[in-house]
């Protein structure tokens, strides 16, 4: 369970967690690290916070070792916003204390960057942050190029970004060029391209990278897929789907496709385990009006 308190005019976030009888004797530490799922970095920061770590309501150090049944409680540092929150359109699809999730339309970018002044998710979630009293910093816990639309999890503190790294299993919408049929699993590692600084390919030394496929519809010359990566490579359903020489419709930077003015895919559904309730959360996204169109004119069922 959580509550949370004021500090110098920013809230700061108190987590409390009941010590079970099988970890009765361990270490605050081990407690901290195993049991509640915060980061080294984040016990470290912990120490520095007054009364960041308490058992029963006294303070406690890592070394200390707890009894079963004890609360011990602790209070996260207070959150620095970096970035400037703007009043911008915000479709909110979950949200509680803890983490929320939106759904980002396409050609929004997700984060600033250096000669780019349009406005970016981050600047829409930090503004409704503040609107809502709570000032937080913005921590994506997965990424969405710029021009895919859909589901994306931002954790309201870095214990939660944390506890859900690599932890939410995500399933995409696309459309990609040709007639596929079928399923599979890519498995092939992808490199930052020889030259380039964002451009990805196929190919030796690269990062470990799996995605797993499903054809669904076709008309012979575009195919609807539902996709879901194992691992979470930049641009990798695009890289991916590109090596099996199927490029996604509109992705100019791996085809030469210009149906759509952006590449066709989707972050449809998110699953996860809820870090702080234990809840099974799943979490959906209509497909939206550009890509369904061209769905619609798929006739065949694979």
């Amino acid at each position: 369970m959580s509550c949370g308190r004021m500090a110098g005019g920013a809230l700061m976030e108190t987590l409390c967690f009941s010590v079970p009888p099988a970890l009765d004797g361990v270490t605050v530490q081990t407690f901290l690290r195993q049991h509640c799922g915060l980061s080294w970095r984040m016990v470290v920061k912990l120490k520095r916070v007054e009364n960041g770590i308490t058992a029963d309501g006294v303070h406690c150090r890592t070394i200390d070792r707890l009894r079963a049944g004890q609360t011990v409680a602790v209070t996260m540092p207070a959150d620095a916003v970096k970035i400037e929150g703007a009043d911008m359109p915000l479709a909110v699809v979950f949200e509680d204390a803890h983490l929320m999730v939106v759904d980002k339309p396409p050609f929004l970018a997700v984060h600033p960057s250096a000669g780019k002044p349009e406005p970016t998710l981050a600047n829409a979630v930090v503004g409704y942050f503040e609107r809502a009293g709570t000032p937080l910093s913005f921590r994506p816990i997965s990424r969405l190029d710029r021009n895919t639309s859909g589901l994306l999890p931002v954790a309201k503190s870095p214990h939660i970004a944390y506890a859900l790294a690599h932890k939410i299993d995500k399933t995409y919408y696309a459309l990609c060029c040709g007639e596929l049929h079928g399923s599979g699993v890519v498995d092939a590692p992808i490199r930052v391209k020889e030259g380039c600084t964002i451009t990805r390919e196929v190919g030796a030394g690269g990062k470990e990278s799996r995605t797993r496929y499903e054809a669904l519809k076709t008309d012979g010359h575009i195919t609807l897929l539902r996709l879901q990566p194992e691992t979470g490579r930049t641009h990798q359903i695009r890289v991916h789907m590109a090596y099996l020489g199927h490029p996604l419709v509109g992705d100019t930077m791996y085809g030469t496709d210009e149906t759509l003015p952006r590449h066709a895919l989707h972050c449809a559904q998110l699953q996860f385990t809820h870090p702080v309730t234990g809840a099974a959360v799943t979490l959906s996204s209509p497909i939206p009006a550009d890509m369904q169109t061209l769905i619609d004119t798929l006739e065949e069922t694979v």
